[in-house]
C-alpha cells in the first residue's frame, strides 16, 4: 500500500516553521512556472552523473541518505575546484538540490534531507516547491544538468554560489498515469540560480537564501 504525500507535506511544514526562527532576510525560489518544469541536483566529479543514491549521503554528522528514482538523472559539472572549502560548498548545495527532488519524487518519505540541507527562506521556498507538485499529483523525470557553478567565500561560515540549470530534458510526470508532460525547449528551460549558504555548527553548508531567474541569458546556449 502506498502512503499518500499529505503526511510528508505536514512534516515538511513543521520543519520549515521550526527552521524559520533562525532565518535571515532573503528571497525564495521563484523558479516555479507550473508543473512542466523541474528543479534537481546531485554531486560528483567534473561532468559527473548522479546515481540513485548520494555518494556523500552517509558519514560525518549523520548525513541523511539521499536517493532519487531511476528515471531521474542529475548531472553536475565542475564539481572540484581544488579548494576544500569551496568543494564542500558545492557538494552540500548539490545535496540540497537532490533533496528537493527526492521530496518531490517521494524517495525522501519524511523530508529529512530537505530539512538537513536547507534553512531559513530557502527551506520555506523548498517546502512550497514540493507542495506545488503534491497538489498537481506530479513527480519529476528525465535529466537536469547543472553548470557554471561558481563559489565566492565570505568569511569562514558564509558563501555565495551561482550556477545554471539546463532543464530542457527534465519533465513532470503524472503519478497515477505515468504520463510524461514533454514540453518544447524554450528560453525558460534554462535557469540561473543565486544562492547563499551558511555553515552550521556541524559543518554542513546549508542553503539559506535562493533567487532563481528563469530564461536568464547567461545560461542559454549561444
Amino acid at each position: 500500500m502506498i502512503r499518500r504525500r499529505p503526511t510528508l507535506l505536514a512534516a515538511l511544514t513543521l520543519i520549515a516553521t521550526a527552521a524559520l526562527t533562525l532565518s535571515a532576510c532573503g528571497n525564495g525560489d521563484n523558479s516555479a512556472k507550473g508543473k512542466d518544469e523541474s528543479t534537481a541536483a546531485d554531486t560528483g566529479s567534473e561532468s559527473s552523473k548522479s546515481s540513485s543514491a548520494s555518494p556523500t549521503s552517509e558519514g560525518a554528522v549523520g548525513r541523511p541518505r539521499v536517493e532519487l528514482p531511476a528515471d531521474l538523472q542529475l548531472i553536475f559539472e565542475s564539481a572540484a575546484t581544488g579548494d576544500p572549502v569551496k568543494d564542500a560548498v558545492l557538494a552540500d548545495n548539490a545535496e540540497r538540490m537532490r533533496a528537493v527532488d527526492a521530496a518531490v519524487a517521494g524517495t525522501d518519505a519524511e523530508g529529512k534531507a530537505l530539512g538537513f540541507y536547507n534553512t531559513g527562506k530557502a527551506l520555506e521556498a523548498a517546502v512550497s516547491w514540493v507542495g506545488q507538485f503534491e497538489k498537481a499529483n506530479a513527480t519529476v523525470t528525465g535529466q537536469v544538468r547543472y553548470f557554471d557553478r561558481k563559489v565566492t567565500l565570505e568569511g569562514k561560515s558564509s558563501a555565495v554560489l551561482t550556477f545554471c540549470a539546463d532543464e530542457s530534458k527534465g519533465f513532470s510526470k503524472d503519478k497515477e498515469t505515468g504520463k510524461v508532460a514533454r514540453t518544447p525547449v524554450t528560453k525558460d528551460s534554462y535557469v540561473r540560480y543565486n544562492t547563499k549558504l551558511d555553515r552550521n555548527a556541524d559543518g554542513v553548508w546549508q542553503t539559506s537564501q535562493i533567487i532563481s531567474t528563469r530564461g536568464a541569458a547567461q545560461c542559454r546556449p549561444a
